[in-house]
Parts: structure tokens; C-alpha cells; sequence
């Protein structure tokens, strides 16, 4: 009788409830033409700095791209959902001028709308407020949550470089273990690459394309890379009929994400508690119980020989 009471006193909890991966559609040439094909489509302006923000600062993005992936990495949110917050952002500042005190409000909401369509349980307005500080109100919330919608004409299935990340890896010569790897490595990588500006206009799949070519480098090692022919095989994957992918681009484009490894791990190691100025009242807060990561894979497991 006791051993049943026991039962009945038991923390039942929920688990997350994930598809398993669907190799027919992974293997799909049309799935993965589908997705080069749309890719342009969600890149955001290159110069909205210049043309569009009056206030807005490209150091301002990334202080807001700093604290909003701190959020997401606190909060557990599926890897997807910042770079499609990110992707709502820069897209939105392509178009529509803002104060530099509404920064963090609209990464907010972006972050908002991404967990909505990405997440089974997604972020509550009432712990994004508290993430602010409280320097944002509910209704405000409410209100750039309509606006954003409106200026992305509410396409927000935006494609990113997690989107192609599954799709490459099945078609190397990996196994389980090692493809698990190189992703949570990847994933890394390109969170590193959308806090970085200067990786916004550049076509996701080359991104996702880049990022487990430097995984992979890290983990497998140059010579395997070599003896597969890392390159050519990437290069064929996000190449289509009407765009043949320079493999000279995609060096450099992993040259640059190894720089932004190389330059974050620096900072980690001079850091102070960061409290920036983003406007003039307003402070972006970092999360008050972070646990020492800086991105969705800690940046400091990547080894390069």
C-alpha cells in the first residue's frame, strides 16, 4: 500500500515531445533546392546602418544580439530560435527607423514571435519582461508584436542556416556520433556568426555550409577533411544549376567564423559584467542567472589542432 502512495507522490513531468528526424525528407534534392532557392528572400538590407537607422548603431545590434542569445540559452529555447529572432531583426531595421531605447524592446518581441513558431512551450511575455528588467510593458509587447508581424508581412518561416544544417550532414560521410558532433559544434558556430553583423548578409547556407567545414576541421581533423574532400562535397550540396558556390568563398567564410571564435574566446577571458548603454534611460541587462556559456555550445569545447 505504501509503495502505491509512493507512486501516487511522484513528480510527473512532462517531457518536450520532438519529431524524429525524417531521412526522407533530409535526402530530398527538392527539399534542399527548395531552401537555396528561398534563401534571398530573408536576407535582411546591407546598409540599413546607413539608410535606415538614424540612431541605431551596428555596436548597439550587438550588445541586443549579445543579451538575446543569453536569454535563449538560459530559457532552453530550441537552437532555431535565434538566428530567426536575429533574422526578424535585421529585417525589420531594414525598413522601419527606430529609437535606440526601442532596441532591446524589439528584440524582445522578436525573440516573442521565433519561440512561438519554433518552440512546443515558447517564452512567456512575462519572462521576456522580466529579462528587461522590466524597462518594457506588456502592452508595449503586445503593440510591437502586431507592428513586427505587419513589417515582415507576416512571413516569418524565414530560412536560416539551421535549416540547412541536417541537410548537409546527411550527405557527408559521417556517422552518428561524429555528424552529432560536428552539429552541436556547428550550431556554435553559426550562433557566433548572428551576433556578428558582418555575417548578415551572407547567404545561410553558405553559413551553415562554413560552420561544419570549421567543426568538422576542430573534431575530424584536416587530414580527413583533405581525404574527403570536405570542400568540394559542400561546395556541391548548396550549389544549384544557376549558382555554382565558389570554394575559394567558402574558405574565407570559415576563415572568418574561426576569427569570430578566436576573438570571442578573448573576450570571454577579459570580460567584465556587461551592463551597456543602448539609450538614454535604457539598459540592456544580461540575465541574472547565466551559468557561464556563451553560446549554445560552449565555445571554449571547440579544439583546432
Amino acid at each position: 500500500m505504501d509503495a502505491h502512495m509512493d507512486r501516487l507522490y511522484c513528480a510527473e513531468v512532462e517531457p518536450v515531445r520532438r519529431a524524429f528526424e525524417d531521412l526522407g525528407l533530409l535526402r530530398d534534392e527538392r527539399v534542399l533546392h527548395n531552401l537555396l532557392f528561398m534563401e534571398d528572400k530573408y536576407l535582411p538590407s546591407s546598409d540599413y546602418f546607413k539608410c535606415v537607422q538614424s540612431e541605431v548603431k551596428p555596436f548597439m545590434r550587438r550588445i541586443v544580439a549579445s543579451w538575446m542569445l543569453e536569454v535563449c540559452e538560459e530559457q532552453k529555447c530550441e537552437e532555431e530560435v535565434f538566428p530567426l529572432s536575429m533574422n526578424y531583426l535585421d529585417r525589420v531595421l531594414s525598413v522601419l527607423p527606430i529609437r535606440k531605447n526601442q532596441l532591446q524592446l524589439l528584440g524582445a518581441v522578436c525573440m516573442f514571435i521565433a519561440s512561438k513558431l519554433k518552440e512546443t512551450l515558447p517564452l512567456t511575455s512575462e519572462k521576456l519582461i522580466i529579462y528587461t528588467d522590466n524597462s518594457i510593458k506588456l502592452d508595449e509587447l503586445m503593440e510591437w508584436e502586431l507592428l513586427v508581424l505587419r513589417v515582415l508581412k507576416w512571413d516569418i518561416s524565414s530560412v536560416t542556416p539551421h535549416d540547412f544544417l541536417d541537410q548537409i550532414l546527411t550527405r557527408l560521410p559521417l556517422d552518428k556520433d561524429s555528424s552529432s558532433s560536428i552539429k552541436r559544434h556547428a550550431q556554435t558556430f553559426i550562433a557566433l556568426c548572428t551576433t556578428d553583423f558582418k555575417f548578415a548578409m551572407s547567404p545561410p547556407s553558405m553559413i551553415s555550409a562554413a560552420s561544419v567545414s570549421a567543426a568538422a576541421t576542430g573534431i575530424m581533423g584536416a587530414p580527413w577533411c583533405s581525404q574527403v574532400k570536405l570542400f568540394h562535397r559542400l561546395q556541391h550540396i548548396i550549389s544549384t544549376e544557376d549558382q555554382v558556390i565558389d570554394i575559394d568563398c567558402l574558405k574565407a567564410c570559415q576563415e572568418q567564423i574561426e576569427q569570430a571564435l578566436a576573438t570571442n574566446i578573448h573576450s570571454e577571458q577579459a570580460s567584465v559584467p556587461q551592463q551597456a548603454m543602448v539609450g538614454e534611460s535604457q539598459m540592456v541587462q544580461a540575465p541574472k542567472y547565466i551559468s557561464g556559456q556563451t553560446t549554445p555550445t560552449d565555445v571554449r569545447d571547440v579544439h583546432y589542432s
